[in-house]
């Protein structure tokens, strides 16, 4: 139901992009950001993050706790962004030229599209595995297509479906991981194989770092998810419904990622789908298992294609200046965006898709600064006031080109390099401690450091936040 009492027509495809949703047409409360964000971890890909942490070289008890540690540092910077959602009612990367400039955030938008063009490539990868094990087919393009299809259809149709998705994968991935756990446990002597070796700070960090990594991904696209919500809900509310759902979701995936890791090691990284159906037992039971896995990478797949897509019109509108699209726009620009994924997915080789998942690990370092950026400006320097209608007027307040930003996130980004480590590249310095990537805490403390001494000197915040006329949104905070 929405706040007015009216059914919600789930099929309806969502009329809304980046422009501000209006109060009259927000709805649902902070607890649908829990479900999605839950559901959004409970699938394979964050079950082999934390898989990695053990193959690495940590003992599964430490990688647990790095891995946690990780997930709530990283978790509580996204659920910052996502807070922005409901006073705002706007998709985060928008929000981004209040700092950068109307098109100046192009800069940072052009690397995360590239980013979860890939998450969406190599993710549709291992979905496809899964329907292909379901409908018993050797053809890897029909799984992937399949997969692509349902992608597209769910991303399509917009904010409200994506919920249902989220809160679908909650039940079913709960009841799926929890069967696999027992069963892990029935068939190997787990806890014979943690705490074997001891503490390892190089590890440690690098259980920190794969967690951190995973949670500050979602940080572009957090508060594409919140906006609908009621402008009145606490923001307080929306930071821990968020943060709750995407570090108990993460952590649990991440844990039983570790284990199978500690007793199976590398067996599952070479076969990750097909291992988890083994470890079902029955067939009938791997089945369920294989839509299990299906549904939780549909999920943050779908998460993938519609951030995709904000973050593709909010490149292009910046320099046409419109602030909405049609709903044929919007449909053929996610299917393009899935259409291409797919393609990556079904063509690459998988050398191929083992260095562009590295290349995509790189590109974590361009996360870091711009987080600090927006949330430095948004929280400590506009004190959550915004000019929105000038985030779409390359004249107005923001200008077209923040210099100034553009430079702090420049720095932020080149003073990682030496503390890098990833298999594309390894900093000097991170050979002097002995392996650790810290690379990420760089980002952040270095960009906030130079940040925020300069705007405040620079910045131009309204008094109070400005919505567009037509909305007769007022803000009531004044």
């Amino acid at each position: 139901m929405t706040h007015d009492g009216t059914p919600e027509v789930l099929l309806t495809p969502e009329r809304r992009t980046i422009d501000v949703v209006p109060d009259d047409e927000r709805h649902g409360t902070p607890r649908s950001q829990f479900t999605l964000w839950f559901g959004a971890n409970m699938q394979i890909t964050a079950i082999v993050d934390g898989a990695l942490a053990v193959i690495f070289g940590a003992d599964a008890l430490w990688a647990i706790i790095g891995l946690l540690i990780g997930n709530i540092f990283g978790g509580a910077v996204m659920a910052l962004h996502s807070a922005q959602g409901p006073r705002m009612g706007l998709p985060q990367m928008i929000s981004s030229r209040a700092q950068f400039g109307v098109r100046g955030a192009v800069v940072p938008l052009v690397l995360v599209i590239l980013m979860y063009l890939g998450f969406a490539a190599t993710g549709t990868v291992l979905a496809g595995q899964a329907v292909n094990k379901i409908l018993g087919i050797d053809s890897p393009a029909v799984g992937i297509i399949i997969f692509g299809l349902l992608t597209a259809f769910v991303a399509v149709t917009g904010y409200k479906l994506i919920h249902v998705v989220g809160r679908i994968a909650t039940v079913v991935g709960i009841v799926g991981f929890t069967y696999l756990a027992i069963r892990l446990f029935s068939e190997y002597d787990v806890i014979s194989y943690v705490g074997v070796t001891g503490f390892d700070m190089v590890t440690f960090l690098l259980a920190i770092s794969l967690s951190a990594g995973w949670q500050l991904t979602f940080g572009p696209y957090v508060a594409d998810y919140s906006r609908y919500l009621p402008r009145e809900t606490s923001e307080r509310t929306t930071f821990w419904s968020t943060f709750l759902g995407s570090v108990i979701g993460s952590q649990w995936s991440m844990t039983f990622g570790a284990l199978v890791a500690a007793v199976a090691g590398k067996a599952f990284l070479s076969n990750q789908v097909g291992f988890m159906g083994d470890l079902a037992g029955p067939a009938i039971i791997a089945i369920l298992i294989y839509l299990v896995i299906v549904v939780g990478k549909l999920t943050v797949n779908v998460l993938n294609a519609y951030g995709g897509f904000m973050s593709i019109l909010t490149t292009v509108t910046a320099f046409n200046g419109q602030s909405r699209i049609s709903t044929t726009a919007r449909t053929l620009y996610i299917v393009g965006f899935t259409a291409v994924s797919m393609v990556i997915a079904i063509a690459a080789s998988a050398d191929f898709l083992d260095n562009f998942k590295n290349f995509v690990l790189v590109l974590l370092m361009v996360f870091t600064p711009w987080s600090a950026i927006n949330l430095i400006d948004y929280y400590l320097i506009s004190k959550e006031r915004v000019d929105i209608p000038a985030l779409y007027d390359a004249n107005g307040r923001y200008g077209a080109w923040n210099v100034t930003a553009l430079a702090c996130y420049a720095l932020g980004v080149v003073a990682q390099i030496p503390f890098l480590a990833q298999k594309m590249y390894t900093g000097p310095i991170t050979d002097m401690l002995g392996g650790a990537d810290i690379s990420w805490i760089v980002g952040i403390v270095f960009t906030a450091a130079i940040y925020y001494p300069v705007a405040r000197r620079t910045s131009n915040p309204p008094a109070a936040m400005i919505y567009p006329p037509h909305t007769e949104m007022v803000d009531s905070r004044t």
